[in-house]
């Protein structure tokens, strides 16, 4: 949930938005946006638990050049879908430090792949953006959730119960709504 009173104490780039269990709109129902910027110009993340079944090899060749063919693509967000972005992060256990490495090029990728033993590397077709003020309006409008980062889940759970186990871990009350039938009256 999000409180307008702590707008300046909330710092949104580096954390999660959680789809609200209300939020229909097919782009982001129960999606987890993790945060790369935000400021006054607007907002910008990608979605990070929507795989879209497919490596890089399967959209473009020269991504083996770079050793990267076999990195996961997701549906990052419905701007710029057909853009790639690419991004890794490593959970460092010792310092429980998240480190994001985002909008790389495939030298760099690659480069980083070589150096950190621990890397996460995907790519997104596509980013999650908003306007000036118009994601502070839709936190406003309880249609997000913000939650920490949690590197461990964003390693180690699939698409389907991240979303869950961190919207319950803000809000029990509405991880509860996670369980509810899509369509209750066919329940």
């Amino acid at each position: 949930m999000y409180d307008e009173t702590e707008d300046e104490e909330i710092e949104l780039a580096g954390s999660l938005l959680l789809a609200h269990p209300h939020l229909t709109d097919p782009n982001f129902k129960q999606s987890v946006v993790l945060m790369t910027a935000h400021n006054d110009d607007g907002s910008v993340g990608v979605v990070i638990n929507r795989s879209l079944n497919l490596t890089l090899k399967d959209v473009n060749s020269e991504f083996a050049d770079y050793g990267l063919e076999n990195v996961p693509l997701y549906y990052g967000g419905p701007v710029n879908e057909n853009q790639i972005l690419l991004a890794a992060w490593e959970l460092l256990t010792d310092s429980n430090e998240f480190k994001l490495y985002f909008g790389m090029r495939p030298e760099e990728a690659q480069k980083r792949a070589l150096e950190c033993e621990g890397l996460v590397i995907r790519a997104f077709k596509g980013y999650s953006g908003w306007t000036k003020n118009q994601l502070v309006e839709e936190l406003e409008g309880n249609t997000w959730v913000v939650a920490n980062m949690d590197g461990e889940a964003i390693c180690d759970l699939g698409d389907a119960e991240l979303w869950k186990h961190i919207i319950m871990g803000v809000n029990p009350e509405l991880g509860l709504l996670t369980f509810a039938p899509e369509a209750p009256e066919e329940n």
